[in-house]
């Protein structure tokens, strides 16, 4: 790992970021707006390429409301045929060159039926139904514990915070439990029905393999869903990624908003 972060100081004359985000499909617009530093993932040793369309894949360094900022413009995920321990890899990176909270935003699709394209959703909790774990394998010690405790992933002191945030600036902000399945599939109704049953109120494909690592290395999470779509087609509408990305455009107002008011106050 120390190669990757050798060559991201360099490149970046030394940033020293405190606080990393990880953006998900169609909100990568905030890296765009707040942008010091630039360094493609093709670039950095170690790192996989993104493949999936809104995702620019790029690491991305500013300094944004008084903090120094690392903000990944796309992941990589499970289902494009990375192992676990490479698509949580920048995770450990953003460890490294110091970071102490990570910010985790998606794009999911409602399972929890009060929930409507475009809304925001704090993640209270997570559901790991992706059939791996990115700590299997032998454990590094000088990262974190072997069997790290999860009781509380997302901190709720973050998730207080991002409430309060919310409310001052007239957001109506759900929370709920994020449920993950590998993809790249959508789900039958079936399996909504069931995900519902269980006590998922958003699904999607990333995000919670990132909460376990930051979780294991010791980082403060936050995790902010944009909902996108009805989560399965049993209303009979086909579901597509060009739909997902249309209803993130939708919300991206708001969620720069909410995530510039969140690191204001952090």
């Amino acid at each position: 790992m120390q190669i990757t972060v050798d060559f991201i100081r360099e490149r970046t004359n030394n940033f020293q970021p405190e606080i990393g985000i990880i953006l998900g499909s169609g909100l990568g617009e905030l890296a765009d707006e707040y942008c010091d530093y630039a360094i493609p993932y093709t670039e950095i040793p170690n790192f996989v390429k993104s493949t999936v369309q809104g995702h620019k894949g790029r690491l991305v360094f500013a300094d944004i409301n008084g903090k120094k900022v690392i903000m990944m413009q796309g992941r990589n995920h499970f289902y494009e045929g990375h192992s676990m321990q490479e698509i949580t890899y920048p995770v450990k990176v953003m460890k490294a060159l110091g970071v102490k909270t990570l910010i985790l935003t998606n794009a999911a699709g409602a399972v929890n039926e009060s929930f409507k394209p475009a809304d925001l959703m704090i993640i209270t909790d997570h559901i790991n139904f992706t059939g791996s774990n990115p700590l299997i394998g032998e454990n590094d010690e000088t990262l974190g514990e072997r069997f790290p405790d999860m009781s509380e992933v997302y901190k709720k002191n973050l998730i207080e915070l991002a409430q309060k945030c919310a409310c001052e600036l007239n957001i109506d902000i759900k929370k709920g439990v994020y449920w993950a399945n590998s993809g790249p599939s959508y789900e039958t109704p079936a399996e909504i029905n069931m995900i519902r049953k269980l006590g998922g109120d958003a699904v999607g494909m990333s995000t919670v393999p990132e909460a376990i690592v930051a979780n294991y290395c010791g980082l403060n999470v936050l995790g902010i869903s944009c909902i996108t779509n009805a989560a399965s087609s049993s209303s009979g509408a086909k579901l597509s990624h060009e739909e997902v990305i249309e209803a993130a455009a939708n919300a991206k107002t708001k969620f720069k908003s909410l995530i510039l008011e969140i690191l204001r106050k952090i």
